[in-house]
């Protein structure tokens, strides 16, 4: 097995979780309170996003899996987590993924790369989004340096940059959320973002108290609203860890077992990224030798198989 591929495992990481006490409980209008809520779910995350655990690629790429999902809402489509998988894995190479697969995309884009964002990257993600390009757009990426720089608390400074785009572009949502994330990783020094708001686009974190209906970024309490809601996607994302670091572990307890030539392709892959094919191959790895990889990694408990289907079968942590 080509184990020089396979990211080292230290000691099993623990995965921290959010104190029960900084859990919100019904309606937060304070936002000194939200903010406390904030900064508590934060310092857990924090902690997981430092230690760098080997699956912290497949973690991330799971959670931008997530806030796809919701991105489909806020843009009137349908499609679950199973459809923007087949969107995404089963086009053809040089394929169009189409808008979900699109959407997917940008938010992939988000959990792949070191956080910051230039006239070039924000152009291309508001094509991915659907958004047509205006000369206003142009004025966020210095926004967003300059809030990373000198601007307020982390989760203010998301809040911030969301009212912004909302303001330039009332149809840019998404694209805010994708910034908000950035501008979270860039103020707490993280090395890679962990996508958050964009999933908690349609929680109740942004409910109206009393009269119903939404808060948009133009209302009283917007600010303690994304709070509430970084709270709540850190607490979210930690659990999506606790759920697939006990995977990982089964893994590492295997790999001394796995002779399979290619193998440690294969398992670098799981490790980086939601979902792999079952029809992977490799200049090592015959189709053949990957079903037969992934069958006994999922026996083992190390993976599942995600799709429920007999065919074109998607495997991950």
């Amino acid at each position: 097995m080509d184990a020089a591929l396979i990211p080292p495992f230290p000691v099993p990481l623990v995965v921290p979780t959010v104190p029960g006490w900084a859990l919100p409980r019904g309606s937060v209008a304070q936002p000194a309170e939200a903010a406390f809520l904030a900064g508590a779910a934060l310092n857990s995350l924090d902690s997981l996003v430092r230690a760098n655990p080997p699956w912290a690629g497949a973690w991330r790429q799971r959670l931008a899996l997530i806030c796809a999902v919701t991105a489909m809402s806020v843009v009137g489509r349908a499609e679950d987590e199973a459809a923007l998988r087949d969107a995404w894995h089963l086009r053809q190479p040089g394929d169009d993924p189409g808008p979900a697969g699109n959407i997917l995309a940008a938010c992939k884009r988000l959990a792949g790369r070191s956080p910051g964002v230039d006239l070039e990257t924000l152009r291309s993600v508001a094509g991915l989004l659907g958004l047509r390009w205006s000369d206003e757009l142009a004025t966020l990426p210095d926004q967003v340096e300059a809030l990373a720089r000198a601007g307020p608390p982390a989760p203010f400074a998301a809040a911030a940059i969301a009212r912004e785009v909302q303001a330039l572009r009332p149809d840019a949502e998404l694209l805010g959320w994708w910034l908000a994330d950035q501008l979270l990783a860039l103020r707490l020094r993280w090395a890679m973002p962990a996508p958050l708001l964009m999933g908690q686009a349609r929680s109740a974190a942004f409910r109206r108290t009393g009269r119903g209906g939404r808060l948009r970024s133009g209302d009283d309490g917007f600010d303690a609203a994304v709070c509430l809601a970084v709270a709540q996607g850190a607490t979210r994302a930690l659990r999506c860890a606790d759920e697939i670091a006990p995977r990982a572990a089964r893994l590492q307890a295997i790999l001394p077992r796995l002779r399979a030539k290619g193998a440690g392709e294969a398992i670098a892959l799981l490790l980086d990224d939601d979902a792999v094919p079952g029809t992977l191959t490799t200049p090592n790895l015959s189709r053949w030798g990957a079903r037969r990889l992934f069958e006994r990694l999922e026996a083992f408990g190390a993976v599942r198989e995600l799709t429920g289907r007999a065919s074109f079968q998607l495997y991950g942590l």
